[in-house]
């Protein structure tokens, strides 16, 4: 049994060499970067009790980036003293993610594997799983496999999007055919989920919800922002119990 969905890695395979172009495909992501770091990091530091004034605050928490592309979220959490593992089913992905890194002098431990391939045995204090829910086969496999690598007490981080009418018209019809962020056939409407299967499909995994937010795009302003609408994208933290 797998969860690597072929065609979708052929789709970002395809895309990898753009991964640290500000201004390329996935500029997108590079907008919405700023605001999911600093909610995770918010949230990571509320719930193991750390000062974030403290350099390198990140030391000695093991982070696994599910799905993580060419790195835009590893190589920010390596930054602050994390000790990072991030695995990706797309080789190219990897490769990239493997390359910058090494020119930044990062220590990133980059893995071409998707989660039910790592071994049991090894724990994280925090998983990422961050725009990669919606791209799996077998969601309920991939988020059993996640949560098998989670310590007991870890956070586990989701962000997706919602299966709804609005999501359809802005992430799909918008963000793809109207304002071409996103190359047409990136998503398909109906592997986006909704928050409460996620929480159902966890819950049985012995993660429990921490808390839900909507991230939310103002066209007019340009600007990601924090909110409480989670019609179209959001996301969860949960603990593992």
């Amino acid at each position: 049994m797998t969860t690597i969905n072929q065609e979708e890695i052929q789709k970002f395979s395809k895309l990898a060499d753009e991964w640290w172009d500000v201004n390329g495909k996935f500029k997108p992501l590079h907008m919405f970067n700023p605001i999911r770091i600093e909610y995770i990091l918010e949230e990571i530091t509320k719930h193991f009790k750390i000062d974030r004034e403290r350099k390198l605050f990140l030391k000695n928490l093991e982070i696994l980036d599910i799905g993580c592309g060419g790195g835009l979220i590893s190589e920010p959490m390596a930054r602050l003293g994390g000790n990072v593992t991030g695995i990706d089913a797309g080789e190219k992905n990897i490769k990239i993610a493997y390359l910058h890194s090494k020119k930044n002098n990062l220590k990133i431990n980059y893995l071409n594997k998707s989660p039910e391939q790592l071994k049991e045995k090894e724990k994280f204090d925090i998983i990422l799983n961050l725009e990669i829910v919606e791209h799996v086969e077998n969601l309920d496999l991939f988020l059993k496999s996640a949560s098998d690598l989670l310590k007991k007490n870890g956070v586990m981080f989701i962000a997706t999007i919602n299966r709804t009418f609005e999501s359809y018209i802005k992430a799909i019809i918008g963000a793809e055919y109207i304002l071409r962020w996103l190359p047409i056939g990136t998503h398909e409407w109906e592997k986006f989920i909704k928050p409460e299967e996620l929480i159902s499909i966890l819950e049985k995994n012995d993660l429990r919800l921490d808390k839900v937010d909507g991230m939310n795009f103002n066209l007019l302003k340009n600007k990601w922002s924090v909110g409480n609408d989670k019609s179209v994208n959001y996301i969860a933290k949960f603990i593992k119990n």
